[in-house]
């Protein structure tokens, strides 16, 4: 599990990466498409804090940021994400926490990460089909892109 999860949040930090660096070369200062980006910044972040028993981290989880903080804020969820998972082996345990709005929930750490990235990957789906309809272009961050592109297939 340890190897999936690791290539996951590598994946993921590359497709953060790929998608803020659209919308700085682009300009893009739409209200919507930045504030779905600070929501999968802040969430990154929540979730992290959560599985390593840290106060939660001074974001707000529907609050627009700059483009010069999201790029913080991705390069230090990446940085943590990654961090954590070298220093584990096994991520297979219960976690009790409260979300956002201080409801109690209780789940698997390995779900919570999978949840983490699927949860990203959503929204920058959202965030590309903004930018299509606002007259953008976006930028592809699928997985298998992703994986042509480490393996040498394909250069982006």
């Amino acid at each position: 599990m340890k190897e999936y999860l690791l290539k996951l949040y590598q994946y993921n930090a590359w497709a953060n990466s790929r998608a803020l660096r659209a919308l700085e070369q682009q300009n893009i200062t739409d209200e919507k498409i930045l504030t779905l980006m600070s929501h999968v910044m802040a969430a990154q972040l929540l979730w992290l804090h959560r599985i390593l028993d840290l106060p939660a981290p001074d974001v707000e989880l529907w609050k627009r940021y700059p483009l010069e903080r999201l790029k913080e804020m991705s390069e230090e969820a990446s940085t943590r994400w990654l961090q954590f998972i070298h220093e584990h082996d096994n991520f297979n345990r219960q976690l009790r926490y409260n979300n956002y709005v201080g409801l109690a929930f209780e789940n698997n750490v390995e779900h919570i990460m999978i949840h983490t990235v699927n949860h990203a990957t959503y929204h920058r789906g959202q965030v590309a089909l903004l930018m299509r309809e606002r007259g953008y272009e976006p930028v592809n961050t699928d997985f298998i892109t992703y994986d042509r592109v480490i393996t040498g297939q394909l250069n982006v």
